[in-house]
């Protein structure tokens, strides 16, 4: 990430914010080192990885330091993943009802 790299964020370009948080995952830096050479707040950019993490091309590159933070990340992921399904469920056997 470059020093300027403020003036280009103040465009408030999406693209430049999911970059930033693809950076992190991908060379494993804390928010506070890339803030830093960003000249960004650090609470900045934890917003937009709370925005972003999400995201098919940044969750493909996020890399686990260790089993443990996988899976923690996994269990948090869980719950959705549960209700999901049970949501499917219903919706399931509600159409397999037989209209009479």
């Amino acid at each position: 990430m470059c020093r300027n790299a403020k003036r280009y964020w103040e465009k408030d370009d999406e693209s430049f914010k999911k970059e930033t948080v693809k950076y992190i995952a991908e060379n494993n830096k804390s928010v506070a080192q890339v803030a830093r050479e960003m000249d960004v707040n650090e609470n900045t950019i934890y917003n937009w990885m709370k925005k972003y993490d999400q995201e098919p091309e940044v969750k493909s590159v996020q890399s686990f330091s260790s089993a443990e933070a996988e899976l923690r990340a996994l269990r948090k992921e869980m719950p959705d993943l549960k209700e999901e399904n049970e949501i499917l469920k219903k919706a399931m056997h509600y159409f397999a009802k037989d209209p009479r």
